[in-house]
């Protein structure tokens, strides 16, 4: 009903962004046996829900509109540029804000700091984490477009 349709894509973009984001969930949930539903909604970890995202975006419209496509090439463009960013500058701010949030507990010398205060260090992703959200991506997909729709 949907097969090849612009519903297609954003759907299965969507979905392997927020797949992503539950398996951070459950991953924290297994390694940490405690709850915590801000990973649903926050940034960084493994796998990267950018990645995957972009990537499913990517792969569908080849899978639609042909990988020798003009679509194909801007999606791919967008992928990369989201990809970089997550792995590169996202990734930097969050050492940068690590570093600054070590400093001012040492200024502080071990008085307790509001934790509302501390700057947020997990902005971005490894490269490894990129990658296995890529290929969440690429297989959501394939999934979507050869199973689902």
């Amino acid at each position: 009903m949907f097969l090849n349709t612009s519903v297609e894509v954003l759907f299965t973009a969507i979905e392997a962004a927020i797949i992503a984001q539950v398996l951070k969930f459950l991953g924290y949930l297994v390694t940490h046996k405690t709850i915590n539903f801000k990973i649903l909604t926050t940034t960084g970890g493994m796998p990267s829900s950018h990645s995957a995202g972009v990537v499913s975006l990517a792969t569908v419209v080849g899978l639609i509109c042909g990988f020798d496509s003009v679509e194909f090439a801007i999606a791919t463009g967008f992928a990369m540029v989201v990809m970089y960013d997550a792995a590169g500058l996202r990734r930097a701010a969050g050492k940068t804000a690590a570093c600054l949030n070590k400093m001012m507990e040492e200024f502080y010398e071990g008085k307790p700091l509001d934790p509302q205060r501390k700057l947020k260090e997990l902005l971005g992703h490894t490269p490894f984490e990129v990658f296995v959200g890529a290929l969440l991506g690429i297989a959501i997909a394939l999934l979507n477009h050869y199973i689902l729709f």
